[in-house]
């Protein structure tokens, strides 16, 4: 009879550098992980999509912040606003809804502190329940993995902060390593590639666009991207030059970062149980998370660990798809949620 007064529930990823609000059905929203300031007003000038195209173009009124930070909230208010204002522009039609339940995850290497930020940041819509998924465990379901059988499956989750590999057995993690390389630090990497060696300076948002057209895993691709042109600042002249990079070029910049995961895995391989362990070997590694993306990076890591690799067809999604799932029945996933 009062439909603006029905309870709802909700699922959020808050990622790195994109963050997704589902329901048990669909994505409700999907926008980067970004909010501005008016400094001078002292209110929020915006957030998502336009948050991003205002980064790295403002001036000194505007205060574009971004909350989080190897895949933990850095910044507690700007996040907490944040996720208030993306939450209320889903149910703007329904503001005096209540929610039922909310669930989020996380990544698996944190703190106590860092989930209590979390779970704080949360608070804030007064849900009747709060719970909280690790996002290893929830890209395994999201992938379509049995994650309460005993036999065990390993993840390889590249996300924006942080690269997390798990072992997954009976619900739990057997075996984990977490390393704060992945997308982000190869876009760092990129800017300072190009300020060491082409003497140019280039934005946040540039570099990442080099990381998307042409970044690779290898310099050997069936299908290598075209050649790209970037521009940036001159530093020493200071003014506005072009310079053309391939992906054979990239592939080297980022060739240090991914031999830290690629060591990363085989030492989670070597401290795996044996029974484990030839679980793994007869069903390969499930690889997922954005960095996953990365041209070659599946091939790569299949060739230096000697196993299959199975890249996800949505590796974007593949958490929040799995937080979704557990909140359509959370009775069914009640031994992975906690508060």
């Amino acid at each position: 009879m009062f439909p603006f007064l029905q309870s709802k529930s909700f699922a959020i990823d808050l990622g790195n550098n994109n963050t997704l609000l589902t329901d048990d059905k669909q994505i409700l929203y999907s926008q980067p992980s970004y909010i501005v300031f008016d400094q001078e007003k002292n209110s929020v000038k915006a957030i998502g999509d336009e948050a991003y195209s205002i980064f790295e173009k403002n001036h000194e009124q505007l205060k574009p912040v971004k909350p989080l930070h190897w895949g933990v909230i850095s910044d507690y208010e700007s996040a907490t606003t944040m996720i208030n204002r993306m939450v209320r522009q889903v149910y703007k039609k329904n503001l005096f809804s209540s929610f039922n339940h909310i669930i989020s995850g996380v990544p698996y290497a944190t703190t106590e502190v860092e989930r209590r930020a979390l779970r704080d940041a949360l608070d804030q819509f007064n849900s009747r329940k709060t719970n909280l998924l690790f996002e290893p465990l929830a890209a395994a379901v999201g992938m379509g993995l049995n994650i309460r059988e005993p036999e065990g499956k390993m993840v390889i989750d590249i996300g924006g902060g942080i690269t997390e590999i798990v072992i997954i057995s009976l619900s739990g993690v057997a075996v984990f390593q977490s390393i704060k390389i992945a997308g982000d630090s190869f876009t760092e990497e990129i800017q300072d590639h190009f300020r060491r060696n082409h003497n140019l300076i280039i934005g946040w948002k540039t570099a990442e666009q080099v990381k998307v057209q042409v970044g690779a895993a290898t310099t050997s691709l069936k299908n290598p991207p075209l050649p790209m042109l970037v521009k940036g600042k001159d530093i020493m002249e200071g003014l506005p030059v072009t310079r053309k990079v391939n992906h054979e070029e990239i592939a080297h910049v980022l060739n240090k970062s991914i031999e830290t995961i690629e060591q990363s895995i085989i030492q989670t391989l070597e401290i795996c149980p044996p029974e484990l362990a030839a679980d793994i070997y007869q069903n390969g590694v499930h690889l997922t998370g954005g960095g996953a993306l990365l041209r070659g990076m599946s091939e790569r890591l299949q060739d230096t660990i000697h196993l299959p690799v199975r890249l996800d067809d949505e590796p974007l999604l593949s958490v929040s798809k799995g937080i979704s799932q557990a909140l359509r029945d959370p009775k069914k996933f009640q031994s992975v949620l906690f508060e």
